[in-house]
């Protein structure tokens, strides 16, 4: 198949997750920061005619209604195209590990696709479609480093220096619904704490962050959902290990399963057990689709 686009899908990590509170439909009230980094899954898309839409898994063989074809009938529906697609998948981000990888490429599908069938719809417009599929979708199309709230829907850009990080994910997966329903929600003070630094961030000079950010932006707060993690999955807990023998200090990606912490500049990584996967990364000053979609004063994140 000759792809008219081969794209990518990076990853994400979430520097810190704090849960703060929690709606009256039930979901969970999130203050975190989500950083984007070079480890990505690769789609390729070809135009197809009659709006037909098909997909081929290149790696391992996902779902047969899986969110890049829920995200490309979406388009379709949203924007009347009656052009279609043939997609093709090369998966390489692991799946539940809390990288956000099926948010990602339903985020890429969808700027691919916009441009692919030149529909120009706005990122502000994509998110609308993207939040449909998932919380992170709008973040991915968004492009940039986000301090995050609400649901995950609220975006505010982030600048972050550049940094390398060992990113392990253990054999064992977790569902985020499950390890959302083993969470012992404890109200604390820490949502007044950290909207103050958002607030002071965006709006002062760097020197108004708190000092525990300044001096460690990637150390800053915790993973409220680590604790119910690995009570869960014994492979949290050892993948947190396996880094802390090695001199780190391991941290929990979202709802897991995968871990991470920041590489000093003259560490490399050892092999792994059997069954990981581990991953040296560079985190990204932007998605590598930046610009594929234009921005206009409502979009998501500004």
């Amino acid at each position: 198949m000759k792809a008219l686009y081969d794209v990518p899908a990076p990853a994400k990590l979430n520097l810190f997750l704090h849960v703060v509170g929690r709606r009256p439909d039930g979901m969970h009230l999130l203050q975190s920061a989500f950083m984007l980094i070079d480890w990505c899954d690769t789609l390729h898309f070809e135009l197809r005619a009659a709006g037909a839409l098909s997909r081929e898994d290149l790696a391992e063989a996902l779902p047969a209604d899986d969110l890049v074809l829920r995200a490309a009938r979406g388009l379709q529906a949203a924007s009347g195209t009656g052009a279609g697609a043939h997609i093709a998948i090369e998966k390489r981000l692991p799946a539940q590990a809390g990288l956000g990888g099926g948010s990602s490429d339903a985020a890429t599908c969808l700027l691919a696709l916009n441009r692919l069938w030149r529909l120009g719809l706005t990122r502000s417009q994509l998110a609308s479609i993207g939040l449909a599929l998932g919380a992170d979708v709008p973040f991915f199309l968004q492009g940039r480093n986000a301090w995050v709230e609400g649901v995950g829907e609220r975006l505010t850009p982030l600048e972050l220096p550049r940094g390398r990080f060992a990113v392990v994910k253990p054999p064992q997966g977790l569902a985020t619904a499950l390890v959302f329903g083993g969470l012992e929600l404890k109200q604390s003070g820490d949502a007044a704490i950290i909207s103050g630094f958002a607030a002071k961030q965006y709006g002062e000079c760097e020197a108004s962050l708190p000092r525990e950010f300044r001096e460690n932006p990637f150390g800053f707060g915790r993973n409220d959902l680590q604790p119910a993690a690995q009570r869960l999955c014994p492979g949290v807990t050892q993948a947190l290990e396996w880094l802390g023998s090695r001199g780190l200090q391991g941290r929990m990606t979202g709802s897991g399963s995968a871990v991470f912490s920041q590489l000093p500049q003259d560490m490399g990584l050892q092999a792994a057990p059997a069954g990981w996967k581990v991953r040296e990364c560079v985190n990204l000053e932007v998605h590598p689709l930046w610009g594929w979609a234009p921005s206009d004063d409502s979009s998501v994140g500004g």
